[in-house]
C-alpha cells in the first residue's frame, strides 16, 4: 500500500473539503450575526459587554483560518497526531459556541444598567434575530466532526506507512518518534490558546491605564519566543535551550494561575461578568495544554541522543518520489535512484513518499 501524494487520496480529499465547507458555514452565520449587531445604534453606546460579540465573531474567524491552515500541514506533511489534535479541537470549539449563546444572551438581554437592543428579548428584538445562527453554529460544527472522525479513520491507514518508512520496526524508536510528534503538534494549539486568551483579554476586559495592559502585551512576544525555541530544541536535540523552554513554560502556567484569581477575585470579578465562562474555559484549557506540553518535553528531553535525531533533522518525512537511472531499472535494488529504504511489503517498490511534521 503506497501513500498517497498530497490530496490524490479520497479521504485527504474528503477531510480538506470538510474543513473548507465548515469553515464557509461557519464564518457565513458568524458574519450575519456580526452585521445584524453592528446595524445596531445602540452598539456604540451602550456597556463595553456588548463588545464580547465582535471578539467572538474574531475568535471564530481565527479558529477556523487555524483549522484550515493545520489541515493543510497535516495532510501534506502526513501526520495522523496532528489530524487527532484537530478532532480534539473541533469538540473545544463546539463547547465554545455553545457557552457563547449564554453569554451573548447576557451581554444583550440581561446585563444590568445599559439599554437593550430593541425590547430586550422579546419578538423582534435583536436576540431574537440572532439566536438560531448563534445556535447553528454548534451544531455545523458537531456535523463536520462526525465526517472528519471518518475521514481520519481512514487517513490512519494511508499515513501508517509514514512512520514506518522513517523509524523502521523498532518499537522503542516508533514511541520515541510518536512523543516528538505529539510535542510539535501540541506547540501548535498552545500557539491559539495564547492567541485566543490574549485577545479577550485585551478587547474585553483590561483597561489600558491599568498595569495589567501592559503584562499582557509583554507576555506576547514572551510565549512566541517560548513555542518557537522549544521546537527548534526538541528538534534539534537542543539540551541548554529545551530547559529553558520548560521553564518558560513553568511560568506560562503561572501566569494562568494568576488569571483565573483575577476572574473570580471580588475585586476584579465584575470587569469579567460578559466573559468569565469562555475566558474561564479558555485559559483552563491553555492550562492543560502547556501543562502537557511541559510533561511531554520532558519526555522528549529523555530521548535526546538516542538516535532520534537525523530522522528529525533531514526532513525524514519529507515527500519526495525518486526514479532509477543509468545503473538500473526503475526501483531496482542497487539503482541510484532508490529511495533509501525497500519495504518487503511492497514487493521490493519503493516507499518513495517521505515526510516531515514540522
Amino acid at each position: 500500500m503506497a501513500v498517497e501524494p498530497f490530496l490524490r487520496s479520497r479521504p485527504q480529499q474528503g477531510f480538506f473539503g470538510t474543513t473548507i465547507l465548515q469553515a464557509i458555514a461557519v464564518l457565513i452565520l458568524v458574519g450575519i450575526v456580526f452585521g445584524k449587531v453592528a446595524a445596531v445604534k445602540e452598539i456604540s453606546t451602550g456597556s463595553g459587554n456588548y463588545k464580547t460579540l465582535p471578539c467572538y465573531l474574531s475568535l471564530f474567524a481565527l479558529a477556523e483560518l487555524f483549522v484550515l491552515a493545520i489541515t493543510i500541514d497535516a495532510l501534506k506533511l502526513r501526520n495522523i497526531i496532528q489530524l487527532t489534535g484537530i478532532l480534539i479541537f473541533q469538540i473545544a470549539m463546539m463547547v465554545f459556541a455553545a457557552l457563547q449563546v449564554r453569554q451573548t444572551k447576557t451581554a444583550i438581554v440581561t446585563t444590568p444598567n445599559t439599554i437593550c437592543f430593541t425590547t430586550c428579548g422579546n419578538p423582534g428584538s435583536l436576540w431574537s434575530e440572532v439566536q438560531p445562527l448563534l445556535i447553528a453554529v454548534p451544531c455545523v460544527l458537531a456535523a463536520s466532526w462526525v465526517a472528519l472522525v471518518w475521514w481520519t479513520r481512514a487517513l490512519y491507514f494511508e499515513f501508517g506507512w509514514a512512520v514506518f518508512h522513517v523509524v523502521g520496526a523498532n518499537p522503542v524508536m516508533k514511541q520515541m518518534y510518536l512523543y516528538y510528534q505529539v510535542m510539535i503538534c501540541l506547540l501548535k494549539f498552545d500557539f491559539f490558546a495564547f492567541v485566543g486568551i490574549t485577545m479577550q483579554l485585551l478587547i474585553l476586559v483590561i483597561d489600558r491605564t491599568t498595569p495589567e495592559f501592559g503584562l499582557t502585551i509583554a507576555a506576547i512576544p514572551i510565549v512566541m519566543v517560548l513555542l518557537i525555541t522549544c521546537g527548534i530544541a526538541v528538534k534539534r536535540e537542543i539540551k541548554w535551550l529545551m530547559i529553558i523552554s520548560q521553564i518558560l513554560m513553568v511560568a506560562a502556567l503561572s501566569y494562568f494561575v494568576f488569571k483565573f484569581v483575577r476572574y473570580y477575585s471580588p475585586s476584579t470579578s465584575a470587569q469579567y461578568a460578559s466573559t468569565r465562562t469562555t475566558l474561564s474555559v479558555f485559559t483552563a484549557i491553555s492550562f492543560l495544554l502547556v501543562l502537557t506540553t511541559f510533561a511531554v518535553g520532558l519526555r522528549c528531553y529523555t530521548d535526546f541522543d538516542k538516535g532520534l535525531r537525523n530522522p528529525k533533522t533531514n526532513d525524514a518525512l519529507t515527500p519526495r518520489r525518486t526514479y532509477g537511472s543509468k545503473s538500473g531499472t526503475p526501483g531496482s535494488p542497487g539503482s541510484p535512484g532508490m529511495t533509501e529504504r525497500n519495504s518487503s511489503y511492497m514487493g521490493g517498490m519503493a516507499l518513495s513518499p517521505r515526510m516531515s511534521i514540522e
